[in-house]
């Protein structure tokens, strides 16, 4: 009797055990590279409820930010090998690996993020470039246009002249060309460079001012409206193939929502950021004239040359694809 008992007792279990499995669904890893307050894994946090509210928890994410699970530069072969799921990749950190869609990376002065961020999902709609053929794309956003945030003003481009700036990847070209002196060094170095007076300050998103506290260093604001850096959300070809067609179906309806959801939460934080940074160090914002502005296109006609080499090497027609990237932008910075 005792002995039916205790097989009838481990059979409940196992079936309570497969239930619970068959409730649970599919478990995916999402890896992400910046800190959790920051814009992309804010945006994480964000696809992750929808997914899971969407699907009816048929698909839960574990999210990990921070490199906790994957660093950026080896976030694209992490995902490729399945050491997680989904990951966000910065374009930026794969030179040469991703000729088309950098095309968004250019010195075409975006004013928004929402701008940029759908200019690049449309662009990667229309051209499905083959640079991604071997992972299943999710979302494309940009960072917000990158300023200057400096210790002394700069009012007009001549004050950049000998002005020590970090700054990371094409803005470095720009910036050399204007007179001043571009440092290449992570962010999480910044802020002792800036306290050691290594640089005078650094070119990035305004976002920055408050998620880094740079506010309270570098008091004076530049709008230049320099490059956007470009993000993709990847995922696993074969785990991607293995999900129930009404997921696939939840995944993609997101695509587009998520980069546009993105460029709207990040144009606030922008504007959020500046205000604080207003209230609690007294910042002053400086703009440029329209002659300056054609100035720093000018300036980056350079960097827009490189690409378009670039892009012959792989068969790309680069003067239809800035074509279309600056009918995007029109469209939607006129909204």
């Amino acid at each position: 009797m005792r002995k039916t008992m205790t097989v009838l007792a481990l059979s409940l279990v196992l079936v309570g055990l497969l239930a619970a499995s068959a409730l649970a669904g599919t478990m995916v890893t999402y890896a992400n590279f910046p800190p959790a307050k920051t814009f992309p894994c804010v945006q994480m946090e964000r696809w992750k409820t929808e997914v899971e509210k969407r699907t009816g928890g048929e698909l839960t994410v574990q999210t990990f930010p921070g490199s906790t699970l994957l660093g950026a530069k080896n976030m694209l072969r992490g995902v490729q090998t399945g050491q997680a799921d989904i990951g966000c990749i910065s374009i930026a950190y794969y030179p040469g690996v991703f000729p088309l869609m950098s095309a968004v990376n250019l010195p075409v002065a975006f004013t928004s993020t929402e701008a940029a961020s759908l200019t690049m999902w449309d662009l990667f709609q229309k051209y499905q470039p083959e640079e991604f053929k071997d992972v299943k794309v999710l979302t494309m956003f940009t960072s917000a246009p990158s300023q200057i945030m400096s210790k002394e003003p700069v009012k007009t481009l001549a004050d950049l002249k000998g002005m020590e700036l970090r700054a990371s990847g094409t803005i470095l070209r720009v910036l050399s060309a204007l007179g001043a002196q571009g440092v290449g060094m992570p962010m999480s170095e910044t802020p002792e460079a800036l306290q050691k007076g290594v640089v005078k300050g650094l070119v990035s998103s305004f976002d920055v001012l408050k998620d880094f506290n740079f506010a309270d260093i570098c008091r004076h604001e530049t709008i230049t409206n320099l490059p956007v850096y470009p993000f993709a959300v990847i995922m696993n070809k074969a785990k991607w193939e293995s999900l129930p067609g009404d997921v696939k179906e939840v995944l993609n309806d997101l695509g587009r929502e998520q980069a546009q959801w993105t460029g709207r939460y990040l144009d606030a934080h922008i504007d959020d950021s500046l205000n604080w940074s207003r209230e609690k160090y007294q910042v002053e914002v400086h703009t440029l004239t329209p002659a300056e502005h054609a100035e720093l296109k000018k300036l980056g006609q350079p960097l827009v040359d490189d690409w378009k080499a670039e892009c012959a090497k792989d068969g790309i027609d680069a003067d239809a694809v800035l074509k279309d990237l600056l009918e995007y932008q029109a469209k939607y910075e006129s909204l």
